[in-house]
């Protein structure tokens, strides 16, 4: 995924750009000179001139074989030659549970919600499935309430040997919200065709979303576990809390990884449904999982949230809407390696998908983004990145925003009928937020590279660039935004655009854009 060895900024525009150097007039300005190192960026002196085009044509990326990601394939995964053991145990000392309990104030929301000292029930050393537990558990702590429908009343932990099975005898699990029941896999966890639910036992239904710190179930997977959930429901999951979000895989925390030193965890989720969730998907550290053909529907903070130095990642296929506090699909700090490929993504308060903090080397590929709140697509302080023929149409700001990252390709995509800019790369100081520098730096830098692909009916122009480090444009189509002011380059381009416009419109050629201390530092 290696970028075109050029050092320069090409434009090009195709036939159908719609336009005459009269009509362009800059349509957002390039934001006030915050820092010193900004206004030199700003003060670079640019030349232009033609250039050939050849070294920005790309294959088409070749992405991962899905096909084998399935409900059987999950089904032939599981190993239930070995009967495994219930126990009723105390949380303390148990590593899988040492997160929620350490410490007094954890430890009282578990004494509170169970009148005595915190229990778990625990699936050791071979496999279990429901109708196992209701048959050898206590029916205060795990019942069947109906056919079928279960209600766990304490947290179920499947240990390091375990194997647990959720399949489609259990018509419906439901945790009990009052008792604080929820899910720890620490070892192998199987969810296929059923309904997992976060139950409000006084309501007899769904523990529905109330508040960020109102203890909600919730499903998490540790590291070393394998995690496999298929054509199954799980709503009302998750809370404001580490490691609670909702369905969350992750590595154990620094210091107890050091000791335990179990490998990254994974897993796959295919087919399913997840709604009423804090979080719909979470990880931490992981490799190789595959989120595929699922819908995230109505979650609070995010739909699909991958997080640090997760990587290898497949996120394909899915449908994620109507997030109700930030991003449909984010992925953020070091997540790597990674395929975006094949979703939907709309209705969402904020961006339809966002990569950010130092994020690389990911394909972000066909998906549809569309109708979300602000930006389409949002990638912040993530270089070396590639868009492929994704179409971000009809979100509220601009289609694709670039800030503060360089080799971003953006390659065959559609940009249409965004509020603001297809387009917009800029820069941004953040060294005055609460961003912490150490954790996740970065430069005030912005390159792109557009190929391909169409810039249309953006309500701000196609293309708005803030203080570019270099920024390449070939064979795009560009049409009129739907304001009279006509297209624009914003920002230090605008200063020479009558040049630019020369060359991309009537003579049809690349547009060589150079700051002269590049071209310095090339000659030396």
């Amino acid at each position: 995924m290696n970028s075109p060895k050029r050092g320069s900024l090409t434009l090009l525009a195709g036939a159908m750009l719609l336009a005459s150097s009269a009509a362009f007039a800059t349509a957002e300005p390039a934001a006030k000179p915050v820092t010193l190192a900004k206004e030199l960026q700003q003060a670079k002196t640019y030349t232009v001139s033609s250039a050939p085009t050849a070294p920005l044509e790309l294959a088409k990326p070749t992405l991962p074989d899905t096909s084998g990601y399935t409900a059987e394939a999950i089904a032939a995964k599981i190993v239930r030659t070995k009967a495994g053991k219930i126990s009723v145990r105390r949380m303390m000392q148990e590593d899988a549970l040492k997160d929620f309990i350490g410490g007094d104030n954890k430890m009282a929301e578990w004494v509170v919600r169970q009148h005595g000292i915190p229990q778990a029930i625990f699936v050791d050393d071979g496999y279990m499935n429901l109708k196992d537990l209701a048959k050898k558990l206590p029916k205060q702590y795990f019942s069947e309430t109906s056919p079928g429908v279960f209600l766990a009343k304490l947290p179920i932990v499947v240990g390091r040997h375990g194997i647990l099975e959720i399949d489609k005898q259990t018509q419906e699990l439901r945790l009990s919200q009052e008792a604080g029941s929820f899910l720890v896999n620490d070892g192998q966890l199987f969810v296929r065709d059923t309904k997992i639910t976060g139950w409000r036992e006084k309501d007899n239904g769904p523990a529905t979303f109330n508040s960020p710190k109102e203890f909600r179930p919730f499903l998490l997977s540790w590291g070393g576990t394998e995690t496999y959930i298929a054509n199954s429901k799980i709503a009302s999951f998750g809370y404001a809390n580490s490691k609670s979000y909702g369905v969350s895989i992750s590595q154990y925390t620094p210091n107890m990884a050091k000791v335990l030193k179990r490998p990254e965890p994974t897993g796959w989720i295919v087919g399913s449904e997840f709604s009423d969730m804090w979080y719909g998907f979470y990880c931490y550290e992981t490799r190789d999982f595959v989120v595929k053909g699922n819908t995230y529907k109505d979650n609070v903070v995010y739909g699909i949230d991958p997080h640090d130095r997760s990587h290898g990642l497949i996120i394909a296929d899915n449908t994620v809407y109507g997030t109700k506090k930030k991003h449909g699909i984010i992925i953020s700090r070091e997540v790597n390696d990674s395929f975006i490929f094949n979703n939907r993504s709309y209705d969402n308060k904020l961006s339809g998908l966002v990569i950010d903090r130092n994020s690389v080397n990911n394909v972000i590929a066909y998906n549809e983004i569309y109708k979300n709140h602000t930006d389409g697509i949002t990638l912040y302080e993530s270089a070396d990145n590639l868009l492929y023929a994704n179409k971000v149409i009809s979100n509220r700001r601009h289609g694709i925003r670039i800030r503060n990252s360089v080799n971003i390709r953006l390659y065959e995509n559609l940009s249409l009928a965004n509020g603001l800019t297809g387009v917009y790369g800029h820069i941004k100081d953040l060294s005055d937020t609460d961003r912490d520098i150490k954790l996740d730096p970065f430069d005030a830098e912005v390159s792109l590279i557009v190929v391909g692909g169409e810039l249309a009916g953006n309500g701000s122009g196609p293309l708005s660039i803030d203080s570019p480090l270099s920024v390449e444009l070939y064979r795009v189509s560009m049409l009129a935004p739907t304001k009279s002011s006509g297209i624009s380059f914003s920002g230090i381009l605008g200063e020479r655009q009558d040049e630019i416009l020369d060359l991309l419109v009537r003579q049809q050629k690349a547009v060589l854009i150079d700051p002269v201390e590049r071209q310095t530092e090339m000659r030396d």
